[in-house]
């Protein structure tokens, strides 16, 4: 088996306004997976049904070669999850924290549990009600780490942080995968931090999962063209308006896919494109235009101009010969 999560054909729905339809996400064994997302985008939902709090209408959910909802609880004894709310008991102590949950899990690690306690500075005898959003998601982070789990799921675990606690609590995460040979999933739209420690990325929007790459294909593959038209006097419609481009707002038979579309002046456009070659040129010039500029995108700018093309916000409606979920 090389996939630690492999999701096919789901479809769920939250009442009249949210539902999630017909995912497929594959999570490779040993990767550390970043499940990226604005809040609201169905993400919490897709963990609640990957570990049986939820049952889905359609389709299918393995997590570590076991099927889901059904065989959900011979998976969750593999898991390690830290929730978006944390769940401590408060009237208990770090210590008596740390023993009740190794009620549940026959290789719960105390020595690791206790190395950890030390490294992010938690007292035995702190009350959890007394505990700061920081402390009390150090022994949250602690307690699914010491679990030696197999799969950890994290959804928002550093959200609400200050950068030193966040920086802190994912060295201890990359340090365990890199020790034990584990598989992370962790949900976030905190693009930027997702960008330091994941090799693998899945983007959700409004109950879709709009891309899953490879981090590296993800930071490259998106680009900005300055674009000029070749002749003035071939003009085209472009929201009603007139513009020198001889080239359609959706720009459907491009070779990459246009993301969004901008005009900069009277002859220049600014493209967002996924999937594009140096050797694609051809095709603006066959169009009319000539491409002047390929702008390099940070991470957070890739995501937005993904996020604008699969809403059609910008003026590519996303449309083009790349527009696969799977490649950029």
């Amino acid at each position: 088996m090389t996939d630690a999560i492999r999701i096919r054909g789901l479809a769920w729905k939250a009442g009249r306004d949210f539902a999630i339809q017909d995912m497929n996400l594959t999570v490779p064994r040993g990767a550390i997976y970043g499940f990226l997302g604005p809040n609201g985008a169905g993400k919490t939902s897709t963990i609640r049904l990957l570990l049986g709090m939820a049952k889905p209408y359609a389709g299918s959910i393995e997590v570590l070669g076991h099927a889901v909802p059904r065989d959900a609880h011979k998976a969750l004894a593999r898991i390690g999850y830290v929730p978006e709310r944390l769940h401590l008991y408060p009237t208990l102590t770090v210590a008596e924290s740390i023993r009740f949950r190794r009620a549940f899990y026959a290789g719960f690690d105390m020595a690791e549990a206790d190395r950890l306690r030390r490294h992010f500075g938690l007292r035995e005898h702190q009350l959890v009600s007394r505990l700061s959003k920081g402390e009390s998601g150090k022994l949250m982070m602690l307690l699914a780490l010491a679990q030696r789990p197999e799969l950890l799921v994290l959804d928002e675990p550093t959200d609400g942080l200050d950068p030193v606690l966040r920086r802190e609590l994912l060295a201890s995460l990359v340090e365990y995968v890199h020790t034990h040979g584990a598989t992370v999933f962790i949900s976030s739209h905190l693009v930027h931090e997702q960008e330091r420690i994941c090799d693998w990325i899945g983007v959700m929007d409004r109950g879709r999962l709009i891309a899953e790459l490879p981090m590296q294909d993800f930071r490259s593959g998106i680009k900005r063209l300055r674009v000029m038209a070749a002749d003035p006097g071939n003009s085209a419609s472009m929201n009603g308006e007139k513009t020198p481009f001889a080239i359609s707002a959706s720009a459907a038979d491009a070779p990459f896919t246009v993301l969004s579309r901008e005009r900069v002046s009277e002859r220049m456009e600014a493209w967002a494109v996924r999937g594009w070659q140096p050797s694609m040129n051809e095709w603006f010039t066959r169009s009319a235009a000539e491409v002047r500029e390929v702008l390099d995108l940070d991470l957070e700018e890739s995501f937005v101009e993904l996020l604008r093309g699969a809403r059609g916000d910008g003026d590519g409606n996303g449309h083009g010969h790349n527009a696969s979920r799977e490649t950029l």
